[in-house]
This record gives structure tokens, sequence and C-alpha cells, in this order.
């Protein structure tokens, strides 16, 4: 297989090594805030800012543009761009309601802006008010995700070619990362549509808990598989070029 690669372009890399640290993120600043150990508010606006800035516009140019329909996967570009896009997004809302949130209490409540346990008290009860409308977008995006789960296991998608290392050895055998793939997107869609669920003033324990696990397990996996696609995919591009 030969593939034009000057009028293509592949990065769902990044994406997924950024999609994977905010899961991640999420998850430990919902441990530290428990803990009123948060630290600063401004490095987590930052942190959550840079991959929800990466996810946006990577998304956005993948959703618009269809990029991968160019070697042949213009359902990939559906199945990335969009739900990349939506999530970048909501990262980035919620810096800005965190920081926003941040200067009110520094400005209008006189709390000293190093005083991490008295921020960490008032965000404990106002985060749940503020990101509750967020999360009703993200549920049903995390219905999207499911179906494409479904998709992915209906179509047999996501089967690497046979000229990307690694991935490539199990070209013969669609269903394996069909598998894969389709249940790693179920997992992180049935955590968004539980989510809105865990933000009120007592939520289940055991709610919490599946929550946190499937999208401890969710980052891990896309972190690593997008640091793995950073080999596979320069390999691919090698295999393929003109």
């Amino acid at each position: 297989m030969v593939i034009d690669w000057s009028n293509t372009a592949v990065y769902n890399t990044i994406m997924s090594v950024a999609t994977g640290i905010a899961l991640l993120l999420i998850l430990q600043f919902g441990r530290k805030l428990q803990k009123e150990e948060i630290g600063q508010i401004d490095s987590w606006v930052v942190g959550f800012a840079i991959p929800g800035f990466i996810l946006t516009l990577t998304g956005a140019h993948m959703s618009l543009t269809w990029p991968l329909s160019k070697i042949g996967f213009p359902f990939d570009d559906i199945i990335f761009g969009e739900p990349v896009l939506a999530f970048g997004i909501l990262l980035l809302a919620a810096a800005y309601l965190l920081h926003r949130r941040n200067h009110v209490y520094v400005r209008d409540e006189k709390l000293d802006a190093r005083n991490d346990k008295l921020i960490a008290k008032r965000l404990q009860e106002d985060l749940p008010g503020l990101l509750k409308p967020l999360s009703y977008f993200g549920a049903a995006m995390g219905l999207a995700l499911i179906a494409i789960g479904i998709a992915g296991i209906t179509f047999q998608l996501f089967a690497a070619p046979k000229e990307e290392p690694i991935s490539g050895l199990l070209a013969d055998y669609p269903l394996v990362e069909a598998s894969f793939i389709s249940l790693l997107y179920a997992i992180t869609g049935l955590g968004a549509v539980l989510f809105p669920l865990i933000l009120k003033k007592n939520p289940a324990a055991g709610l919490v808990k599946t929550v946190k696990t499937l999208w401890l397990v969710a980052g891990i996996i896309f972190v690593a598989f997008g640091v793995m696609n950073y080999f596979t995919h320069i390999g691919l591009i090698v295999n393929t070029m003109k």
C-alpha cells in the first residue's frame, strides 16, 4: 500500500495522549479536592486547559476537514474527531469555571489565594453545581461513545493495515482490535453517562468508585496507546510513503 501523505494528516497520537491525561487529571483533581490538598487553583486551570486546547484544535480540524477520508477511513473522522472536539471544549469550559470561581473567592470573599484548604472547602460546595450543566452534554457524548463502540464491533472497525508495526500484526484478525478499541470507547462513555449522577451532595460511594475505575482504566490505556502509536504511526508512514 502506498499513501500520499502530503494530502492528509494523522494526529490521533496526540489526541489519545491528551485524552488519557485529561481523564487522569480529572480523577487526581477530585482526589486532591476531597483531601483539601488541591494547591493553587491556577495550576489546575492550566493543567485542564492544555489538553483542552489540543483536543479542541485537533478535533475541530478533523471534524471539519475529514483528513482520514483521504486515505480510505472516512468513518474515523467521526469516531476520533467529534468526541475529541466535544471533550476539548468541555475541558476548556471547566478550566474557565475554575478560574472564575477562584477569582471570586479571592476578590469577593477575601480568601487568601494561598489558603488552599479554605478554597478547597468552598469548591467542594460549589463545584457540583458548576459542573452539572456541563455534565449533561458530557453524558450525551458518553452515549455517543457507547454507540461508536457498538459500531466498531458491528462493522469490525479500527483494524490497522499490515504496513503498521505492532498493530499491523493483527490485520488478519480485525475483530481483535475492533473489540479492544470499542471496549475502550464504551467504558469511557459509561463513565461520562454516570458522571452527572455523582454531582450531588452525598453520591453513592459505589457509583463514585465505578466512575473512578472506568476513567482510571481508560486514561491509562489512552495514554499508553497514544505513546505506542508515535512509533507505529511513524512506521506506517515510512512503510507507505511514495
